[in-house]
């Protein structure tokens, strides 16, 4: 289910803190990476009102090459976040998948969504 978002949406949030993970997945666990990280974003962006946005994409020719953009309300929404079960389940779930993981904090310039 897609949910609409306007520009405005962004715009009420004053301080978000932004993350971009770049995560290097074994091989022979991609599928199952892939099922704990979609069951993970659902639940973190369905229950956790400080999770604005949790994208996962990978590259098309490293498809064991992942990005993920994840955007909360403020430091202690991502904070909270770390310590919820659902977080916690998919860190425990993936721990032997991951080969390696480098995580960047980012400043926006532009937040701007058109889902339909």
């Amino acid at each position: 289910m897609l949910t609409s978002f306007s520009n405005q949406t962004f715009a009420q949030y004053n301080n978000p803190y932004v993350r971009i993970a770049k995560i290097v997945i074994d091989s022979t666990q991609l599928e199952n990476y892939r099922a704990a990280l979609k069951e993970h974003a659902r639940a973190a962006v369905g229950n956790e009102p400080g999770v604005i946005t949790m994208y996962a994409v990978y590259d098309k020719e490293l498809p064991t090459h992942v990005t993920v953009f994840e955007m909360y309300a403020d430091i202690p929404a991502y904070q909270s976040h770390i310590r919820t079960t659902h977080f916690l389940k998919y860190k425990s779930a993936v721990k032997d998948m991951v080969k390696s993981l480098v995580l960047t904090d980012v400043v926006p310039i532009a937040l701007e969504t058109k889902l339909k």
